[in-house]
């Protein structure tokens, strides 16, 4: 069972917040503002949406795209111990 999945990465990536970044609350991947990560979460940020522009193709979005940008940010939380 994945962590992250394609709709985690969808959120992030058209999220309205310019710090978009992806957190991962009590078993929910969770896209909010960067300055409302609290203390007790940011051990548990997965990434800023800043962070994997540049692995993001040009173009419109596919699902094959979004799914191998899920399956990287799952093995992230998975290192992190999600």
């Amino acid at each position: 069972m994945s962590l992250i999945d394609r709709e985690c990465v969808r959120r992030l990536l058209q999220s309205e917040q310019p710090d978009a970044t992806l957190v991962f609350v009590q078993g929910d991947c969770v896209v909010l503002p960067a300055d409302e990560v609290d203390d007790a979460h940011k051990r548990l940020v997965i990434v800023r949406r800043d962070e994997i522009a540049s692995q993001v193709p040009e173009g419109p979005l596919t699902e094959e795209a979004l799914e191998e940008l899920a399956t990287r940010l799952d093995n992230i939380a998975r290192d992190l111990g999600a």
